[in-house]
C-alpha cells in the first residue's frame, strides 16, 4: 500500500531536518527519509561545531545572516538547549588578498560592529595566534559556532513534536515526479506526496538525475581534525575566537578553526579538498599526511598547538557547486519538487533559514528571504 503525505523530505541531514521542522510547523504532513541512521558520520551535517558568523565576502551572505540569527535564538528557545555559542571571530591574512579585502568591505558596508587589528594588537588580544607584520585582522564580535548535531537532532525532535513522520535507514530507490505529484520507491515501500522537497548533499546529484535535472554537484573530501595539546585551557571556547587564515597565496587553502568545547580539542581544516564523481568513492580513513601538511601554518599563526597531537581525525562531504553559492530553488520543469543543494562547505550556519526557505518555496510559492544568489537558472544556460 502506498502511503501519501503532503510533502516529502529526502535527506535529513542540516537542510532536510531544518526543511521537516518547518514544515511541520505550517501543518504539512511530512514524511522524512534518510537513507542512513540519524546524525550519522558520512555526510556532512555530523559533529561537534560549524562555525557562524556574520563575517562574509558577500553582501547577500551578510544579509541573510541578519535574517538567520533570529532563527537559532527561537529554536534554542523552543528547545530549551544551547546551539550558538558566541566566541568572537577574527579573519585575517595578507593585507593585499582579495578575499579577506572582500570581507572587511561587506562587513563595512553593512554596519555591523567589527574592529580592524593592526598585527600587534590582534595578538595581545588574542596570543594564541602570531600574525605577520603584513596582515591584516578584522574582529566582529557575534562569530562563534553551532553545536552541529544538537541542531540537527533538535530540528528532528521538533519536527516530530508537531507530527512529521521520520524514517531513517530507508534509502530512496526510484523517483518518479509526476504533473502534480511524486513517488518514490524505497526500501520501505512506495511513498507518494504532492511536494517533494531533495536535500540529499553529496547524494543529491545521482537523485536529481531520477528527476531530469543534471546540476553541477561535486563531492569533495575534507578531513577535519581535532588537536589535544597539554595545556588546552587557552584554546577553550570561553578564551578563544574562531578563526578563518585567507592564507590561499600562502598555503593550498583556506584554514580555518574553532576552539575545543565539551572535549572536542581544537578544529583545524582546510576548506576545501579532493572531489570525487560520488560519495561511494570517497575514501573515510583519515590521511595522517593532511595533519602534516597543515602544521607549517600552525608553527607560523598558532605555534602552541603546532606540535600537538591529534585527538581524532575524521572526514567530512562538501557539496560544491562551481561558484560555490547555494541551490535554493524549484525544478526549472516540475514546480512542486523544491531542491537544496551545493552548500560548498559554508552553508551550516544558515541551515535553520535554509529548511524555512524551502519550506516557503514549496508552500508559497516564493520566499522573502533573498534568494538570488541561489537559482538553479545560473547553471542552465
Amino acid at each position: 500500500m502506498t502511503e501519501t503525505y503532503d510533502t516529502v523530505v529526502i535527506g535529513a541531514g542540516a537542510m532536510g531536518s531544518a526543511a521537516a521542522y518547518y514544515l511541520s510547523r505550517r501543518g504539512q504532513s511530512v514524511l522524512l527519509l534518510e537513507q542512513f541512521e540519524l546524525d550519522h558520520r558520512l555526510g556532512s551535517s555530523y559533529g561537534y561545531s560549524r562555525i557562524i558568523r556574520y563575517s562574509y565576502d558577500h553582501p547577500e551572505y551578510v544579509e541573510l545572516m541578519r535574517d538567520t540569527f533570529p532563527l537559532w535564538f527561537a529554536l534554542q528557545e523552543a528547545l530549551g538547549e544551547t546551539l550558538y555559542v558566541q566566541t568572537g571571530g577574527i579573519d585575517f591574512g595578507p593585507a593585499g588578498d582579495e578575499s579577506l579585502l572582500a570581507t572587511i568591505a561587506a562587513v563595512k558596508a553593512s554596519g555591523l560592529s567589527h574592529e580592524l587589528l593592526s598585527p600587534e594588537a590582534a595578538h595581545r588580544r588574542f596570543p594564541q595566534f602570531r600574525f605577520a607584520d603584513d596582515f591584516k585582522v578584522l574582529y566582529q564580535s557575534d562569530s562563534g559556532f553551532i553545536t552541529a548535531s544538537k541542531a540537527v537532532l533538535g530540528h528532528l525532535k521538533l519536527a516530530r513534536a508537531s507530527g512529521a513522520v521520520i524514517k531513517d535507514n530507508v534509502a530512496v530507490h526510484k523517483i518518479r515526479v509526476q504533473s502534480d505529484s511524486v513517488d518514490i520507491e524505497t526500501t520501505d515501500g512506495t511513498f507518494a506526496a504532492g511536494k517533494l522537497i531533495i536535500t540529499a548533499g553529496a547524494w543529491a546529484k545521482s537523485l536529481l538525475l531520477q528527476a531530469s535535472i543534471d546540476l553541477p554537484l561535486a563531492p569533495l573530501r575534507c578531513q577535519l581534525n581535532f588537536m589535544a595539546g597539554a595545556d588546552m585551557l587557552q584554546y577553550e571556547a570561553e578564551r578563544c575566537p574562531v578563526w578563518i587564515a585567507h592564507v590561499g597565496s600562502l598555503f593550498p587553502e583556506t584554514v580555518y578553526g574553532i576552539p575545543s568545547h565539551d572535549g572536542s580539542g581544537f578544529k583545524i581544516a582546510f576548506h576545501g579538498g579532493p572531489a570525487a564523481n560520488h560519495p561511494s568513492e570517497i575514501s573515510r580513513e583519515p590521511d595522517a599526511g593532511n595533519v602534516e601538511s597543515l602544521r607549517p601554518f600552525m608553527r607560523a599563526h598558532i605555534p602552541g598547538i603546532a606540535a600537538a597531537p591529534v585527538r581524532e581525525s575524521r572526514i567530512c562531504l562538501y557539496t560544491a557547486t562551481p561558484d560555490e553559492h547555494f541551490i535554493v530553488d524549484t525544478h526549472p520543469e516540475f514546480q512542486h519538487v523544491v531542491i537544496g543543494a551545493g552548500f560548498s562547505g559554508h552553508g551550516f550556519k544558515f541551515s535553520t533559514i535554509i529548511g524555512k526557505m524551502l519550506t516557503d518555496i514549496a508552500l508559497d510559492g516564493s520566499t522573502p528571504h533573498n534568494d538570488q544568489l541561489f537559482k538553479i537558472s545560473r547553471f542552465l544556460t
